[in-house]
């Protein structure tokens, strides 16, 4: 899909059974109950989705399961990044030619690069493919915050560097790339609690672990600050805001798959190391989830 990206992008949960297998067919699921929710895209393998628990094949059949159960209906970002050069290309051709629409590149993630050294991770990796970029700013796991400066930087040298995640907590740091960078990158905040605020401030969109939950409910707030209505947004903000900070608190894969588990989808555990949560932090997710409202009906905009 050739449209630029926008709007509320889900960043897919990956299920797993009760031996810690793939479960390929609650992935399907996950992906029609986002899109039936709204989201303007779909991305696998991303933080929410436990990549760094994924093996390189299992990497592989997650994107293209995706894209497959996605079937052309919203685009699908598909997170490549490793902790090798080469291993970021192969996976990132491999998406390209299974028809993700974009790809996302996180820095290696154990041993801090230096500043040169990730820049040129990022432009190699970029250079591999032909389809659209998206950089993916971690600095809590990566150790390296790419600065506004850093990210326009490169995005200016590498043409099909198109999106950012700034995924820092810093609506600061994501209002300069807004901002000063908008000619050349399009910002996506990938913090769930910051989602109005980014909003407010321009951000092409938002990227949020928490959509697998409450997808129609972010998007119609996406919408209300769409039609200038934000009287209307920050009503239905407060009204998901205590479940997206409990969630934000807590380990967040465990957290959202218990909350979505609590509206009675069954997405099961964390792959191990990671534990499920413990009983008091997820009695209160799950309470907050299963007290949401439905999410508000909005009569289909008209074209013309």
């Amino acid at each position: 899909m050739s449209a630029p990206l926008r709007g509320v992008l889900s960043a897919l949960l990956t299920p797993f059974d009760g031996d810690g297998r793939l479960d390929e067919a609650t992935l399907r699921r996950v992906v029609d109950r986002n899109i039936d929710g709204g989201v303007h895209g779909v991305v696998a393998c991303g933080s929410t989705g436990e990549f760094t628990a994924l093996s390189s094949t299992e990497r592989k059949l997650v994107v293209e399961t995706v894209i497959d159960q996605a079937a052309g209906r919203v685009p699908v970002v598909a997170q490549t990044g490793a902790q090798s050069t080469a291993e970021a290309i192969e996976l990132s051709r491999h998406a390209e030619q299974a028809g993700a629409s974009v790809v996302m590149v996180v820095a290696p993630y154990y041993e801090p690069l230096t500043i040169e050294e990730t820049k040129r991770y990022l432009r190699t990796v970029a250079e591999s493919v032909g389809i659209p970029v998206m950089l993916y700013n971690l600095p809590v796991a990566t150790g390296v915050n790419m600065t506004p400066a850093l990210v326009g930087e490169l995005a200016r040298e590498v043409e099909n560097i198109r999106y950012v995640k700034d995924t820092t907590a810093d609506i600061a740091q994501a209002g300069r790339l807004i901002h000063n960078h908008a000619d050349v990158v399009a910002t996506f905040v990938g913090w769930d609690s910051l989602l109005l605020a980014a909003l407010a401030e321009g951000a092409a969109g938002v990227m949020a672990g928490t959509a697998n939950v409450v997808a129609a409910q972010l998007v119609s707030i996406h919408a209300a600050m769409g039609e200038g209505d934000l009287h209307r947004a920050r009503d239905e903000w407060a009204q998901l805001y205590p479940l997206i900070d409990a969630i934000m608190a807590a380990p967040f894969s465990a957290a959202v798959k218990t909350a979505l588990g609590a509206t009675g989808f069954a997405i099961g555990n964390p792959r191990l190391p990671v534990l499920p949560l413990d009983g008091e932090v997820a009695a209160t997710i799950s309470r907050l989830a299963s007290a949401l409202p439905p999410a508000p009906v909005r009569e289909p905009a008209t074209v013309g």
